[in-house]
């Protein structure tokens, strides 16, 4: 890992009081000498995203580095070579402290929610948006051969029902285009409250996924009853997996 001289000397002094609160004033005074002129706030902001940078860490799903609003920061994650009194400066040389709090200790550091480590969130929020891929594929498929779903559905069920079936298809999937694309440009941009907005629209999301979880039936004839059941079972727990996805990109406050 590597850091410049003022991040460096931040980093050490949030290992040194590992798990308790430094202040601003308490970095300011510590890294930034009363005979330095620069503009304390930006360069403290400065080096702490750069430690968050090197550790791989977000300010928004911290799992090293905690931001404290108007008050400082606090060091989060598991430190090896701590004494008894959680002072690392007896026991372990900074360098060495350093490098004990890489990625292998971030696995113990669980959600307080899923109680799972935390992942990348670009990791997450990349399937999420496959996921959004993966219904866009299904809506359009569907509308381009909606004469294919109304033979299909008529094949087993009556001609009320049949066109019952191919109207929703319809309705639901010309709804469901342009969520998928607002979802998925959400999370691509990283939207910032992107969890609050998928928490309001969960109900609705949950409906329209739910729906088209018997989609795998439109491929009856290719594909048969047996694995049309299988996909169907496995589609109906996918709005719950996109929940949990954003709940572990985008953590509550």
């Amino acid at each position: 890992m590597r850091l410049q001289e003022q991040p460096f000397q931040v980093l050490v002094t949030l290992l040194e009081n590992a798990g308790r609160v430094v202040t601003r004033d308490d970095l300011r005074q510590k890294v930034w000498p009363a005979d330095t002129f620069v503009d304390f706030d930006h360069s403290l902001n400065t080096a702490v995203n750069k430690i968050r940078e090197s550790l791989g860490d977000s300010a928004t799903s911290p799992r090293f580095v905690e931001t404290l609003a108007r008050r400082g920061y606090r060091f989060i994650a598991p430190v090896d070579g701590m004494d008894a009194e959680g002072d690392t400066r007896a026991t372990t040389p900074p360098t060495q402290v350093a490098f004990a709090a890489t990625p292998a200790a971030a696995n113990e550091i669980l959600h307080p929610e899923l109680h799972v480590p935390f992942p990348r969130r670009a990791l997450v929020r990349g399937l999420f948006v496959l996921i959004q891929v993966m219904y866009l594929i299904f809506y359009l498929s569907a509308l381009s051969h909606l004469r294919d779903v109304d033979r299909v559905a008529s094949s087993f069920l009556t001609d009320g029902k049949s066109m019952l079936l191919v109207g929703a298809v319809l309705i639901t999937g010309t709804l469901g285009i342009p969520l998928r694309f607002y979802l998925i440009s959400a999370a691509a941009f990283d939207f910032r409250k992107l969890g609050e907005k998928f928490r309001r629209l969960f109900p609705f999301v949950l409906a329209l996924d739910q729906i088209w979880a018997v989609a795998p039936f439109l491929l009856l004839p290719q594909i048969g009853i047996g694995l049309a059941f299988a996909a169907t079972a496995a589609l109906l727990y996918v709005p719950f997996s996109e929940r949990t996805l954003i709940r572990l990109a985008y953590q509550e406050n």
